[in-house]
């Protein structure tokens, strides 16, 4: 008779204490693309037992950045948030079954006794000295582990076979002097209780995964798979961290980076999808397995992740571009009340923009010398815009120009490149007095179309208020 088929379970298990990190986002999606193609279960558990570090509102932070990244709570693939808090008279009941087994053991010795008698014996740590002393609970004991002689062998689908020898490991604690549950012990129990398949989380995480291995086994339950993904690290080689890198999550969505480039981009971070990195989900769901994660850390490339969110831009249509800045465009109306906003001619400059932007919030910036009374000068390129030989007789002679030209882009360029020629010079190095008296900066989007949309008045306006030159006005 056939074993009846296991749904394999998956898992992450973020504590609240913060804004959600970018290798918790990573891990996420590896677990969920595993139980979407394998027909899975997503489980989401709230590791909430650190009352002091622990902020409520950061549960919703952390459902609302699994969403963002495609992970919905709505989904039928998903099961949770369970909280591990409620689940403590659990933890302590399967540790006391632990120690009514004889697998654990109650000790008295304090910190400061271990420490001692460690120094006195010239050992490191505890060296199980309440063993075999047969106390039972009281105030301030705390219940140990009794680690097994040998080795523990760890199969790990990314590591390969990982021997432990046991006499490393000291009796670790289960409960505190005070009754409450240890992490370690809560994370076992709650897996085996919800019947976790599979343990894929980050590589930090290894030098503890003998110590819950001997936990599932003497509880009764076979190990699940476990799989530990390589660090992502910064460009130094060191291991990203809040405090030295942007490792929150939220932060890229806030400052409009598209959710499908982070997925895409964190999906290839110690994984590749195929010879293209660019690829929808549906394809790197399908294509992923952990047999080809790769052992050696990632790195979180700041730049290469703005590229994928610059093609991802690019990709996208007028209507959905419009779109999807409306909340940061909003943001810069807001900041700026003399601006005169045009949804019409922001539309327009869409394509422009699309080819200028790495990020959402970049989109109105790009473009704001439109909407502005007047355009914010770059010192540096207003310098440079004068440093232009013949650079006011060259602003002159387009003012009298773009006075009877046709009020078309196609006509302004034909008439200032007939400038330009009649100067000797190239077209693209005359132009610099131009688009900074138009726009305050050297560079930007294309200078004949937006002038077109702004009008003969504005533009005109605009070329004889240049400041710092002389020209005929």
């Amino acid at each position: 008779m056939n074993a009846p088929l296991i749904t394999p379970r998956f898992r992450i298990a973020p504590s609240p204490t913060g804004y959600f990190h970018v290798g918790g986002a990573r891990t996420a999606l590896y677990n969920w693309a595993l139980a979407k193609r394998l027909g899975g279960t997503f489980v989401l558990r709230i590791e909430d037992t650190d009352a002091e570090r622990n902020r409520p509102e950061w549960n919703q932070g952390i459902i609302d950045a699994l969403a963002w990244i495609g992970i919905h709570a709505d989904d039928s693939t998903f099961e949770g948030p369970y909280f591990q808090s409620q689940y403590a008279e659990h933890h302590v009941a399967e540790a006391q079954r632990l120690f009514a087994s004889g697998t654990a053991y109650y000790c008295d010795m304090t910190p400061d006794q271990i420490q001692e008698r460690a120094k006195a014996e010239g050992v490191t740590g505890y060296a199980g000295w309440s063993r075999e002393l047969g106390l039972g609970p009281g105030p301030g004991r705390v219940l140990r582990f009794r680690v097994p002689e040998g080795s523990t062998v760890v199969n790990d689908l990314v590591r390969g076979e990982v021997t432990f020898d046991n006499a490393t490991i000291e009796d670790f604690v289960l409960l505190r002097g005070n009754g409450s549950p240890m992490f370690l012990l809560a994370n076992v129990v709650d897996d085996v209780t919800m019947r976790i398949s599979h343990v894929i989380r980050a590589e930090e995480h290894l030098p503890n995964t003998p110590k819950q291995q001997m936990l599932w086994e003497a509880l009764g339950h076979e190990p699940p798979v476990w799989a530990h993904v390589p660090l992502l690290v910064n460009e130094q080689r060191k291991k990203i961290s809040k405090r030295r890198d942007k490792v929150a999550l939220e932060s890229y969505r806030d400052e409009g980076y598209l959710s499908d480039a982070m997925v895409n981009y964190l999906m290839t971070l110690g994984w590749s999808p195929g010879d293209e990195e660019i690829q929808p989900w549906a394809t790197m769901q399908d294509a992923f397995a952990l047999e080809d994660v790769a052992k050696s850390p990632a790195f979180f490339d700041l730049k290469k992740l703005a590229a994928f969110n610059g093609t991802y831009i690019r990709a996208m249509s007028v209507d959905e571009f419009v779109a999807a800045t409306e909340p940061w465009c909003a943001q810069w109306r807001e900041a700026h009340p003399e601006a005169v906003w045009n949804a019409e001619h922001f539309a327009v400059m869409t394509p422009f923009i699309q080819q200028r932007a790495t990020t959402l919030a970049e989109a109105p910036g790009v473009v704001d010398f439109m909407f502005l009374p007047n355009p914010q000068f770059d010192e540096t390129d207003l310098s440079k815009a004068w440093a232009v030989e013949d650079a006011a007789a060259l602003v002159a002679e387009t003012i009298a120009a773009f006075e009877t030209c046709d009020w078309t882009h196609e006509a302004m360029k034909t008439a200032f490149d007939a400038i330009a020629d009649a100067h000797g010079m190239k077209p693209g190095k005359a132009q610099a007095p131009i688009r900074v008296a138009i726009t305050g900066r050297t560079v930007g989007p294309p200078l004949y179309e937006a002038m077109e949309l702004l009008g003969r008045d504005e533009v005109l306006r605009r070329l004889r208020a240049l400041p710092g030159g002389v020209h005929v006005a």
